[in-house]
This record gives C-alpha cells, sequence and structure tokens, in this order.
C-alpha cells in the first residue's frame, strides 16, 4: 500500500507527539468515510416521507411513485460487485472519491428536478454513486486502520453509521419535508463535496491490483443483481405470483447461475470465488442477508403503525426512531470493544438473539397500544441487538481477505444487505397483506351484521369500518413481525453453529492472509 497522504508532524518532543498527530489523522479519516456511508445509507429511506409531497409537486402516479425508491435499489445494489472491483483496480480513495462526487450532483439534479423522469434518472445516478463509494468505503478502513483496537472501534463506528443510517434518514425525512421536500436531496451536495475535499488529504491511496475489468461477468453479474431486486421489489408491490415477478425473478437466477460459472473460469473474477469459499466470510454474508432482510422491512411496517394507528405527524415519527439510532451507537461501540476479548460467535450471535426478542416484541402491539409502554423498550431491545450484531459480521465478513480482493469483499457484504433489504420487504409485505386481509375479512363481515340490524348510526359505522381498518393493520404487522423475528432467529443459529473465527485471529496484525475456516 502507498504511504498515508498526510505527513505525520515531526517534533523534537519525541515520537509521542507523531503518535498523536497519526490517532488524530484517523480520526479525521474515519469521519470522512463514515459520512459517507451515512449519506449513501440514509438516502434509501430520507425520501419516504417526503413521498406524498414529491406525488403532488411532480405529478407522479400512485402506481409510479415507488420508483422514487426502486430507480435507487436497482442502481445501488445492481452495480455493488462492479464498484467494489472497479475499487480494487483503479485505487480505492480515487473510486470512493468518483462515487461521492457523483452521488452529490445527481442529489443536485433530484433537487432541481421539475419532471417524473428527471427525478427518476437523479435517483438512478444516486444509486451509481452509491454503489462505487459503499464498497470502497469499507474497504479503505480495512487497509486505513491497523488490525485490533483501532479497527475494532473504526468498524464499530462504520456499523453504527450503516445501522442507524435508515433511522436518522427518517428523522431527517420529517424535518426537511417540513421546509420542502427537495431538501432530501440538497442535503447531500454539501456533504459530498466536504467529504471529496477532505479525502485526498486524510485518506491514503491503496496499490492497484493487476488485471483488467471483468466485462462478461459485470454483465450477467449487474444483470442478475438488477432482475433479482426488481423482481423482489415488483412482488411487494404486486404479487409473487404475478407474470412479471416470475420472470424476473427467474432471469435473475439464470444471470446469477451463469455469472458463477463465468466467474469460476475467469483470471479477471469480478467476484473470486474464493472470496465466498471461506466458512467465516460465507457464514457473515448469509447472517447479514437474513438479519438485514427483517430490519429494513421493520422500518417499513413500524412507519406506517407510527403514522396511521398512533397518528402521529411525520416529523414527530421521524423522532420516534430516535432511540434506535442511539441504541445502535451504543451497542456498535460496546461490541468494538468486546472484539478484542470475545469472540465474534458469542457477541453477535447474543446479539442477534436480543433482536429476534425485539422483533418478537412488535408483533404484540394492538391498535390501543402506546409508544412509551408498547413500543419504545422493543425499539431499544431490536437496536442493541441489531449494534452487537453487525460490528462483528462487518469484521469476519472482511476478514483474512487479501488487500487487492478487499474492495469486492466489502461489496459483497453490501450486496446481501441491499438484497436482504428487497427480499425481506417483498417476503414480509406479502405476509402482512395476507393476514390483513383475513382479519380484514373477519370483522368486516361481524361489523355488516350490526349495520344491518340498525344497531349503527351512519356516523357510528363509518368509526367503526376505520378502527376494523387499523385492526386489521395491526394484524397484519404483527404476522410479519413474527416471521421477521424468526429470519432473526435463523441468523442467531447459524452463527453459533458456524462462525469459529477466534478474537485471537482478528487482533492479529497479519489476519489479512490468514484462512479463517
Amino acid at each position: 500500500m502507498s504511504s498515508p497522504a498526510v505527513v505525520e508532524p515531526v517534533s523534537a518532543s519525541g515520537p509521542g507527539e507523531a503518535e498523536v498527530g497519526r490517532t488524530r489523522h484517523l480520526g479525521i479519516a474515519l469521519t470522512v468515510i463514515s459520512a459517507a456511508q451515512l449519506m449513501v445509507v440514509l438516502d434509501g429511506t430520507i425520501v419516504n416521507i417526503a413521498m406524498p409531497h414529491i406525488m403532488t409537486d411532480l405529478g407522479f402516479t400512485q402506481d409510479n411513485l415507488s420508483w422514487v425508491v426502486t430507480a435507487y435499489t436497482l442502481a445501488f445494489g445492481g452495480l455493488l460487485l462492479l464498484g467494489g472491483r472497479l475499487g480494487d483496480l483503479f485505487g480505492r480513495r480515487t473510486v470512493f472519491m468518483t462515487g461521492v462526487l457523483l452521488f452529490a450532483g445527481a442529489s443536485l439534479l433530484g433537487g432541481l428536478a421539475q419532471t417524473e423522469g428527471m427525478l427518476l434518472g437523479a435517483r438512478a445516478l444516486q444509486g451509481v454513486g452509491a454503489a462505487l463509494a459503499s464498497p470502497t468505503a469499507l474497504a479503505l478502513i480495512t487497509t486505513t486502520f491497523p488490525a485490533g483496537p483501532a479497527r475494532n472501534r473504526a468498524m464499530g463506528v462504520y456499523a453504527a453509521m450503516s445501522g442507524a443510517g435508515a433511522a436518522v434518514g427518517l428523522i431527517l425525512g420529517g424535518a426537511l419535508t417540513e421546509i420542502d421536500w427537495r431538501w432530501t436531496m440538497f442535503i447531500n451536495v454539501p456533504i459530498g463535496l466536504a467529504v471529496a475535499l477532505l479525502a485526498p488529504r486524510f485518506l491514503p491511496e491503496s496499490v492497484r491490483a493487476e488485471g483488467r475489468v471483468d466485462v462478461p461477468g459485470a454483465i450477467l453479474g449487474t444483470g442478475g443483481l438488477v432482475s433479482l431486486v426488481y423482481g423482489l421489489t415488483h412482488a411487494a408491490s404486486d404479487s409473487w405470483s404475478s407474470a412479471t415477478t416470475i420472470t424476473t425473478l427467474a432471469l435473475g437466477v439464470v444471470l446469477l447461475v451463469a455469472f458463477v460459472a463465468v466467474e469460476a473460469r475467469s483470471s479477471h473474477a469480478l467476484m473470486p470465488i474464493r472470496i465466498l469459499a471461506d466458512r467465516t466470510r460465507g457464514t457473515s454474508f448469509v447472517v447479514m442477508l437474513v438479519v438485514g432482510a427483517a430490519m429494513f422491512a421493520m422500518f417499513y411496517f413500524l412507519g406506517l403503525y407510527i403514522q396511521q394507528v398512533l397518528g402521529y405527524s411525520p416529523l414527530k415519527s421521524g423522532f420516534a426512531f430516535l432511540p434506535f439510532s442511539a441504541g445502535i451507537v451504543v451497542a456498535a461501540q460496546v461490541a468494538s470493544t468486546l472484539m478484542t476479548r470475545v469472540d465474534p460467535r458469542w457477541i453477535s450471535g447474543f446479539g442477534a438473539l436480543l433482536a429476534s426478542v425485539g422483533m418478537f416484541g412488535f408483533s404484540r402491539l394492538g391498535v390501543d397500544s402506546s409508544y412509551a409502554g408498547g413500543l419504545l423498550p422493543w425499539i431499544v431491545t431490536l437496536s442493541v441487538g441489531m449494534g452487537l450484531t453487525f460490528v462483528p459480521m462487518t469484521l469476519t465478513a472482511t476478514a483474512g481477505v487479501a488487500k487487492e480482493d478487499s474492495g469486492v469483499a466489502s461489496a459483497v457484504l453490501n450486496t446481501m444487505q441491499q438484497v436482504g433489504g428487497s427480499l425481506g420487504l417483498a417476503t414480509l409485505s406479502t405476509v402482512f397483506a395476507n393476514a390483513a386481509k383475513d382479519r380484514g375479512a373477519e370483522l368486516g363481515a361481524a361489523l355488516q351484521a350490526r349495520a344491518q340490524s340498525g344497531a349503527l348510526s351512519p356516523e357510528q359505522l363509518q368509526a367503526a369500518q376505520h378502527h376494523v381498518a387499523l385492526q386489521a393493520q395491526t394484524y397484519g404487522s404483527g404476522h410479519a413481525y413474527l416471521v421477521g423475528a424468526g429470519m432473526i432467529l435463523v441468523g442467531a443459529l447459524v452463527t453459533f453453529l458456524f462462525l469459529n473465527v477466534k478474537h485471537e485471529v482478528l487482533s492479529s496484525e497479519g489476519h489479512e492472509n490468514v484462512h479463517l475456516a
């Protein structure tokens, strides 16, 4: 690796002052990387609360509105592997800065958008920028910070930004929408410019790996992921049985199978199969897929519950998630400290169990539940569990990887999270819809019988119908939370059974080249 861009200060006071300077520069480097990651992650949720305003201002139909989120997800999830490999080949700092600047420029275009097409194009460009910046950000941590406590702390901050980003996005989205929905886009511009300005000074450039861009792999991998993410997204808004859903999912699977076959034979593979072959990394990828699926779906259903059942305003709804952000940040720091003394299996496994309990608690919510007594305890429980889970999994997913492959390993981890989010939302939305429909039909039939008997006035009937709708929604959400709790529980069991790397290995300076299985 080339030497850091910052020269450590030289002083007659001796090496102590130089070490202080290095520590300060590493702190700034972590701030730069974390700011970029937070910007990328929160963009997945920041526009959610602004959707009604975007619909009215730009003339979106209800059917087209979901593409404001989908355009970003498709580009992000589909190009992550390519972004990670480009960082390995052309320098991670260079690709990181390119992604951040592209993201900031696309955000400016999105804020200035006057038509549907202009906004959707800007959202897709944001996804491209995120696909370049996100995997290289994680790779920069693994190559900038020395193994042991320093890297563990850095990973703790990174994992906290990744986990809390969605909740922060809801808070910012509510606050900025109160001003103008366009500020949910504009807010990224100064952040992106500041990151791009500081990156050359405080982030080291990586040695460029030998090789070339794997064009067939890029086409098959990107096409397969885009098709798979699109199919999963379509299933959430339509159904699993629709021709579009079945066709795109089948095409995605076929393309990804072909991708694996091509990669196994390629000398310049976009995703070297050795990345997946290691037991520790394979376990980490699977657990992040499953746990991420449940978490992203949780934000969706809980957001609806808080606004539609509890009746909170957009801004108040955003702040309702603040304890989640606080819990995951604190737990992530605790996990990063424990990593030098406790094997990741026990930290992450216990965290997943705790998160499963929190998700189960949401299934107990009713129409008359309160925030403080019915919702807050489970938000805190889930957030602490997620914080304990994410830090070890982020470390083990990139541990034992040769430096020239760290970008693509980081990209695989991010890909698992994105595809997991789409899979979780599609699966749990189907569970929600079926349960809510059955409960609504049952309660509606009883209400109709009372109405026909003349026991209810028109005003009473209207109020009762609204209450039935809320009951059906809460019942459906409860079923979705139960399935989500089961998914996280599976993640905990997989962790306990298969994650066998020792904490001493992760703390070793030379662990990058150690086989961990």
